[in-house]
């Protein structure tokens, strides 16, 4: 009697077996066309290292940072919380400050703001700095500027500019061009800030990094100051409107903790912030990672020279 035809469910189970590839297989197809996937790593390993090479030294320099206790304010907003007079300076529209925590929170939020930042780029006049430059020259100690987007012989912008727009970088353009080589980390465990600033040279780096910490505590010493003046001012006047012994004495108690305010506001630069470490000009580059950028690409090379391979392979195999 003859053998019957398999099955439909055993004809599906043998178009399953043929169909599967072992791994043994692809790595046979691999190594039966190794020089293919050799070519392509050597190939992506020496791009790789031209493109590492084209790239720029950066330099970063780091300040550390913790809220001074200068800028708390607490002093006057505990006093006033433990006497009860909070709500009624409020109501008169008196500032009787924030803790250093919060003071510090907001001025990390300003310092990354785009008006901060737009600002320091006008007062320090830096924008060609900022956007057209390309990279750094040691020997002659100067900045190398793309001369396709400024001429810094002639202090023109060259560039080509989007539809609309000038050759000058817009204030938008230069703020997400600064927020490149700006990155602030905060630590709210252990209450660290560190500011850092990465840059084609270091000695620029350091500087703006500086600055940065210099303004933003600035600001905030100029902004507290005029406060405590205005705050003095209405204390003042309370104490002649009011017949209360008692309330003469809460305000009186005010206006000593505001003239402590407005000395410290007038005498400590570092009013928001105090420096726990300060910014040094680096002599070792913080970037590009070459030996990195090279592994990276010999790896992909690797494997897209491997996919060809056995694609190819399962090519030729389906195609007999």
């Amino acid at each position: 009697m003859a053998d019957s035809a398999p099955s439909e469910p055993n004809r599906q189970q043998y178009n399953r077996d043929d169909d599967e590839i072992d791994i043994f297989d692809l790595w046979h197809l691999v190594l039966k066309r190794k020089w293919i996937v050799v070519g392509f790593t050597l190939l992506f390993f020496v791009v790789s290292v031209f493109y590492a090479l084209s790239l720029p030294n950066m330099y970063k320099s780091t300040v550390v940072l913790l809220p001074a206790e200068s800028a708390q304010g607490g002093g006057l907003a505990g006093l006033a919380g433990q006497l009860g007079v909070g709500g009624i300076a409020a109501l008169a529209g008196v500032n009787l400050g924030s803790s250093g925590t919060d003071k510090a929170v907001e001025a990390l939020e300003i310092l990354t703001s785009w008006s901060f930042i737009e600002e320091f780029i006008e007062e320090q006049g830096i924008a060609a700095k900022v956007f057209a430059v390309a990279g750094w020259d040691q020997e002659g100690n100067e900045l190398i500027y793309d001369a396709d987007v400024y001429d810094s012989a002639r202090d023109v912008w060259t560039r080509e500019p989007p539809k609309g727009k000038e050759p000058k970088p817009s204030s938008w353009e230069l703020y997400q061009k600064f927020k490149e080589y700006l990155s602030v980390t905060n630590d709210s465990v252990k209450g660290f800030t560190n500011i850092e600033i990465e840059y084609y040279s270091a000695e620029i780096s350091k500087k703006w990094v500086d600055a940065l910490v210099f303004k933003i505590n600035q600001r905030f010493k100029e902004e507290d100051a005029r406060d405590a003046e205005k705050n003095i001012l209405f204390l003042k006047q309370q104490i002649e409107e009011t017949s209360l012994t008692s309330m003469q004495t809460v305000f009186f108690d005010l206006i000593e903790d505001q003239t402590k305010t407005l000395m410290l506001a007038e005498g400590s630069n570092e009013y928001v912030f105090r420096t726990v470490n300060e910014a040094r000009v680096q002599e070792e580059k913080s970037g590009p990672k070459r030996a990195l950028i090279s592994i990276f690409g010999s790896i992909l090379g690797l494997a897209i020279g491997c996919v060809v391979t056995v694609v190819r392979g399962l090519r030729v195999n389906s195609s007999l």
